[in-house]
């Protein structure tokens, strides 16, 4: 599927989203279909009447066909884009699976059925209330209706329960009413399902007259009282029970509103700073809790309401980046990025270096230093950004057998940008915290041998240009001592000979490198954008041999990631 039509594609998704609240020429579209599903209904109804059709009848077959052949259109267009609505709807049985549902079926019977009737011999009255079912179509639009259905499903459970009791109790006691009743009108209750159908007629009237027998014994009629108290209660439980989901649905519908204008308002605590050593404008890495109290009146339920409605925040514990042995205090913060896949970021920017942070939703700060080494350096990024904490499985370790949700979508990125052998991939990941030691180096290079092999004699090694990797080394760790009295080592400390390793897997064998960081680097040193961007310098010299130049966009103020073109 080329460009095109999947920009068309996710245009029509976003048009059938069925919210009224988007963009106004998409809302336009939505109101188009509601004033058609009014006026084939209007036009139903007109065709009721005789002297309407003899005069204007031809005038309402137009009407017919043509929201029939509009609807045709719609309908069709809505199955297609159902699996980027709803991922549920992916592939042939997704399909089916959107069919099936409420409104799927509403709009196949209320239109397809027209064309089954060129083959099929339906009725003709069968034909017209199908039509009028496309009435129903109309719901998804109306909030009251959506709310309702919500507020049903909540206490779903609950009303079956209270259901399943009324019954049995209305069973046992039209039982009780047969043998009761049996000995005074033997011709009547001439057996056990009288008594059932009347018992049960009760609860909604008797229309249809089909259980005229009432008792007239003196427990029939205590009974009969009895079955009264339950055709109320009947009612009353599942309308008492739907009247408080239907207030709880309000409230957490007021929740999510506010918490999406909390959302909003969180985002401006990452406005860009300057950041001394390099000139450039960066969005914070993280804002403690505290501070957004204080700078944006945030309330702590607020803020928590605000992360957990929106997947571009994310509550970190600072404390997790210090080794034990330090003691660190707990120190809640959140953390800030971009989403544009379903696991996190690609941007790809036509580089032959890669960016790649597989542990950017476990590790803090991880990702935002690798976004800003690939921003800097005009390199590709890949980031996971999304995924459950608990249990975790790294995007750095790939399984066929057991992907963690997405990861094979991740896979598929790396594969297309990573798709020559003259291809870098750099992976960097935290080396120190709660779990692990404070080292003496704060750099750990690794290219996939085993811990304390410094050579590259292993034949397994994830590197096709071992000089150019060696010159960069040699070059970068002399930098890091000379100016900012830091250490780097290769190999010293970490194994790297997995053959799960992700870049054991990709379709080609590019130079794939580990760099595990210390975070009293990327966490709390302030150089930690200059170190960053004489990486990308050195990557540039030594693995590319290409001159560094960086983006105007690193000097421009905003918020966070606002106005980067990629």
């Amino acid at each position: 599927m080329n460009d095109k039509i999947k920009h068309f594609k996710l245009q029509l998704a976003r048009v059938f989203d069925d919210d009224l609240r988007t963009e106004q020429w998409q809302n336009y579209v939505d109101y188009a279909i509601m004033s058609l599903i009014g006026l084939s209904t209007f036009g139903i109804f007109l065709s009721t009447y005789d002297n309407i059709v003899a005069k204007y009848g031809l005038w309402l077959d137009i009407i017919d066909y043509f929201t029939l052949a509009v609807f045709t259109v719609e309908v069709t267009l809505r199955i297609w884009c159902a699996d980027l609505i709803d991922d549920r709807y992916k592939g042939v049985m997704g399909r089916v699976r959107y069919c099936l549902s409420f409104y799927g079926l509403m709009d196949v019977l209320s239109t397809y059925t027209f064309y089954l009737a060129l083959v099929f011999p339906i009725p003709y009255m069968t034909f017209k209330v199908l039509r009028v079912a496309r009435l129903f179509r109309i719901f998804r639009y109306i909030k009251a209706f959506n709310v309702l259905a919500r507020a049903i499903r909540s206490k779903k459970n609950e009303m079956l329960v209270s259901l399943q009791f009324l019954c049995i109790i209305t069973l046992m006691l039209s039982f009780i009413l047969y043998f009761v009743e049996h000995e005074a009108q033997p011709e009547v209750y001439d057996n056990g399902w009288t008594s059932v159908i009347w018992a049960f007629a009760q609860y909604i009237g008797d229309p249809g007259g089909f259980a005229e027998t009432p008792p007239i014994t003196f427990w029939g009629r205590i009974i009969a009282c009895i079955i009264g108290v339950l055709g109320i209660a009947i009612f009353a439980v599942p309308a008492g029970l739907i009247g408080s989901a239907f207030t709880e649905v309000m409230e957490e519908d007021a929740r999510q509103q506010n918490a999406k204008e909390w959302a909003q308002k969180l985002h401006l605590a990452f406005q860009r700073k300057l950041d001394r050593p390099t000139g450039f404008q960066i969005a914070p890495r993280y804002a403690s809790i505290v501070d957004i109290q204080a700078r944006l009146g945030l309330k702590e339920d607020e803020i928590m309401d605000a992360i957990a409605g929106d997947n571009h925040f994310r509550l970190i514990n600072l404390a997790a980046t210090q080794p034990a042995e330090m003691h660190p205090q707990d120190k809640l913060a959140v953390e800030h990025y971009v989403l544009n896949t379903p696991y996190g970021q690609c941007i790809d920017r036509g580089s032959k270096v890669t960016i790649f942070v597989p542990t950017g939703s476990i590790d803090p700060i991880t990702g935002w230093w690798g976004y800003y080494l690939a921003k800097m350096g005009g390199f590709n990024f890949v980031c996971r950004e999304l995924g459950e904490e608990r249990p975790y499985r790294t995007f750095y370790q790939y399984k066929p057998d057991q992907l963690a949700p997405n990861q094979q979508e991740c896979m598929d990125d790396l594969n297309r940008l990573l798709c020559a052998e003259d291809h870098w991939a750099f992976v960097p990941m935290a080396a120190s915290g709660a779990n692990e030691p404070e080292y003496p180096t704060q750099f750990h290079f690794g290219y996939g041998a085993a811990k304390g092999d410094e050579t590259y004699n292993d034949p397994n090694i994830t590197l096709n240009d071992k000089e150019s990797f060696e010159a960069f080394y040699q070059s970068f760790s002399q930098l890091l001592e000379e100016k900012y009295h830091l250490q780097a080592d290769k190999q010293r400390y970490h194994n790297n000979t997995a053959t799960t390793l992700f870049c054991r897997h990709l379709d080609t064998k590019v130079n794939a490198v580990t760099l595990r960081i210390a975070w009293s680097v990327t966490c709390w040193d302030m150089r930690a954008m200059q170190i960053a961007e004489d990486l990308a310098k050195e990557i540039h010299s030594n693995i590319l041999h290409t001159e560094y130049t960086i983006s105007p966009e690193m000097k421009i103020k905003d918020t966070a990631y606002d106005g980067y073109s990629s």
